[in-house]
């Protein structure tokens, strides 16, 4: 069970309403009517529970849960005991998101809320149901839409613009940027800065003023002390649906295109251009102005330095096929290995 000191649970829900929000198929259509209070795990989960599989190594558990009602694959249900409600699905994982999702709604309740000490300059437009708490701070010109909430001791500069229904965590510090519809910032996250430029030279760099801004798309997640910088001319530039963990870099007039995932402590140079469903595994670096196509797959701690076709999955410093990288090592494991032998 969550702690309810820090995780408020809904419901409880009936087993018709959990398949509408999971999107399963009831088994046993009449069990419907049956009423849920929470969702855990497998081993822990008792008759008023719901929990889920997606893992054939987890069978076991699934046929020995005390849980009342399992959101399953097709291809599990005969392991099922006869006392489980069954929510089928062909993707019970993203059936059991949204299950939490449901039980443990995290959005701001939706009325109009101003802390009496939070500052808001008056050119601000505010949309219904807009909540900003104490300490934070709302420049001139900022556009904030509906059922948005900004948290405690956050900054939006000058000019921002933030759609509807986002969540703006604590600490934050958003300049020169737009910002979509149903976006999640999580807490002190630097967008806008100035981008890294300057015309090198002896005895002193000239510093390129940074004229562009950052356009965040629909559905985007943003890790936790992530920082994006502005555009030096063109934008910089995050695609509908990505989801970026906590700790990474993105240089400016970088581009990622829809439903990236950019995996914690990746660093993205300047120019970078990355297609749609491109994923970047933990500590990857990207050299500047390279293109990673579409669909292409980068494993963690890799270096990447010349461009990525579409589709290809590479590993390794420098990047490369990442069968390849795995057979070089093993070759050269084995070398050793024979060295050491002589």
């Amino acid at each position: 069970m969550a702690d309810p000191r820090f995780f408020k649970v809904a419901g409880p829900f009936s087993l018709g309403q959990l398949a509408e929000f999971s999107g399963s198929e009831i088994g046993d259509k009449s069990r419907e009517g049956q009423m849920f209070s929470d969702i855990l795990p497998l081993d822990s989960a008792t008759k008023n529970d719901v929990s889920f599989i997606d893992n054939r190594r987890y069978v076991e558990a699934f046929r020995n849960t005390k849980a009342g009602a399992v959101v399953v694959h097709p291809d599990l249900v005969d392991q099922a005991s006869e006392n489980i409600a069954l929510l089928i699905t062909e993707k019970p994982y993203t059936g059991y998101a949204k299950l939490t999702q449901a039980f443990y709604s995290q959005k701001a309740p939706k009325e109009d809320a101003v802390d009496a000490h939070a500052v808001v300059d008056a050119s601000a437009k505010l949309g219904k149901n807009v909540s900003i708490d104490v300490g934070a701070v709302i420049g001139a010109d900022v556009e904030i839409g509906v059922d948005t909430h900004i948290a405690t001791n956050t900054f939006i500069g000058p000019g921002v613009v933030i759609g509807n229904n986002c969540q703006i965590a604590s600490n934050i510090t958003l300049t020169h940027c737009i910002i979509g519809n149903d976006v999640i910032i999580h807490t002190g996250v630097r967008i806008g800065q100035d981008g890294f430029g300057f015309a090198t030279g002896m005895p002193r760099h000239t510093k390129v003023l940074q004229l562009g801004r950052v356009l965040i798309g629909n559905d985007v997640e943003i890790g936790a002390n992530t920082t994006i910088d502005r555009g030096a001319g063109p934008d910089t530039i995050i695609g509908d649906g990505t989801k970026i963990d906590n700790l990474v870099q993105i240089g400016h007039n970088v581009q990622i295109g829809e439903g990236c995932l950019i995996v914690a402590q990746n660093g993205l140079a300047g120019s970078t251009v990355i297609g749609n469903f491109v994923a970047l595994g933990g500590q990857v670096g990207v050299a500047g102005h390279l293109t990673i196509g579409d669909g292409a797959q980068v494993a963690a701690k890799s270096g990447v330095s010349t461009n990525i076709a579409p589709g290809v999955t590479v590993a390794g410093t420098p990047a490369q096929n990442a069968r390849d990288h795995w057979k070089g090592l093993a070759m050269l494991k084995k070398l050793v290995k024979e060295k050491r032998g002589k």
